[in-house]
């Protein structure tokens, strides 16, 4: 009865899960359900829970039993350093499209570095669900 009582007056924190790698993750490799645990642990900034994680890509190496950051994955890429992609301007009806060479890799929404073929100019611009790269007034468009 006394530890029922102790129990009620001083409550335990509450354990939170934390996702953890179950074996090591290169960089640039998508994470599958397989490579991620969670274990009994509150773990600040970690992932609690692995769907979370499922599907992207790893920034960093992500080392066995280690905690799985937010910041350490990101989504896949869709272009590759120094690939041919099309870079698209698009403002109040008037398309225009051209080839770049992509400076950087980036997936979905990331914003990366292409160089112009024709202009040898360097510009930024985000990269589409397409693969395309979309610069201009609003690249995310």
């Amino acid at each position: 009865m006394r530890v029922l009582v102790l129990a009620a007056l001083f409550p335990c924190a509450a354990m939170a899960d934390s996702v953890v790698a179950t074996r090591t993750i290169k960089a640039q490799t998508i994470v599958t359900a397989q490579d991620l645990a969670t274990v009994p642990a509150d773990i600040i900034g970690a992932l609690t829970a692995t769907d979370a994680g499922v599907g992207l890509e790893a920034k960093v190496t992500l080392y066995a039993g280690r905690p799985v950051h937010a910041a350490d994955l990101e989504s896949p890429a869709l272009i590759q350093r120094n690939q041919v992609v099309s870079v698209v301007y698009q403002v109040a009806g008037l398309t225009i499209r051209t080839d770049g060479r992509a400076l950087e890799r980036g997936g979905a929404g990331a914003v990366i570095k292409v160089m112009n073929l024709s202009s040898h100019m360097t510009v930024q611009g985000a990269v589409a669900p397409d693969g395309s790269v979309r610069v201009g007034p609003n690249p995310q468009e």
